[in-house]
């Protein structure tokens, strides 16, 4: 069942948005060849805790026996890796990289969840589309998050641009409401028919995300059971963002 936020949870919420889009400006500014992945997971836990947020996913569970809770306040994916890689002090950013780098505040019993591919230094070209195709694959599928729209408009403007685009999308994960909780109905996958799914209302927040690999789809979990990499060993782009339903145009919170 999906969620239909209050005018005042939306404001709570807004909150949450805001201190996510705060981290990701953080980022943006110091993110550089040579750093560890793991300090900049120290700089986005400071920023959180400093703007009143906590860090959502910080010992998210795994689900999965003998996986340990995710260990990061932030997932932060370099290059093959394509979701929920973890910080660490052993691994460096080199120059040339694309960092993928997901995080979610939880502020007010509210989240926020947006994710960027930053280019670092000097990236070859066929980087820069592919991370240039997955940012605006997410705005093609929110042309279509009005009232009276399907969900399956979203999921169906954001596969055919990727793919007309060489491109391939993610099936296995996908986008999700979000709210009170860091996964809520309905799930959002990048792919679909238009014209099918649950009608949009207003008061609907949602996190669509864009998950686009640059060689064939497959994809493999390494055995941290956490981080999710190309089979191929192509590069992987994400962008995302949390949205709000509302009468006109759909609202971005997470970006400021």
């Amino acid at each position: 069942m999906v969620d239909i936020k209050s005018k005042r949870e939306i404001e709570q919420m807004k909150e949450a948005c805001h201190v996510t889009a705060l981290v990701h400006k953080e980022i943006e500014k110091v993110i550089k060849p040579g750093m560890t992945t793991l300090e900049l997971d120290t700089l986005a836990e400071k920023v959180i805790r400093q703007n009143g947020g906590i860090p959502a996913q910080k010992g998210y569970p795994s689900y999965q026996k003998g996986v340990p809770n995710f260990p990061g306040s932030i997932c932060v994916s370099i290059n093959d890796e394509v979701i929920h890689g973890i910080p660490s002090g052993r691994v460096k950013i080199k120059d040339g990289d694309i960092v993928s780098i997901d995080l979610v505040v939880e502020k007010n019993g509210f989240h926020g969840d947006a994710a960027r591919t930053y280019l670092i230094g000097q990236t070859p070209k066929d980087a820069k589309k592919l991370v240039e195709v997955t940012k605006q694959a997410f705005f093609e599928g929110i042309r279509y998050a009005k009232v009276g729209n399907r969900l399956g408009d979203i999921c169906y403007a954001i596969g055919d641009y990727v793919e007309k685009n060489g491109y391939h999308v993610v099936k296995e994960f996908q986008g999700h409401g979000i709210g009170r909780s860091m996964h809520e109905d309905p799930g959002i996958p990048n792919y679909g028919k238009p014209g099918k799914g649950i009608k949009l209302e207003a008061g609907m927040t949602l996190a669509i995300e864009p998950m686009v690999i640059q060689g064939k789809p497959d994809i493999l979990e390494l055995e941290d059971g956490w981080t999710i990499i190309t089979e191929d060993g192509s590069l992987a782009a994400h962008y995302e963002n949390t949205i709000l339903i509302t009468e006109k145009e759909p609202e971005i919170l997470t970006i400021i």
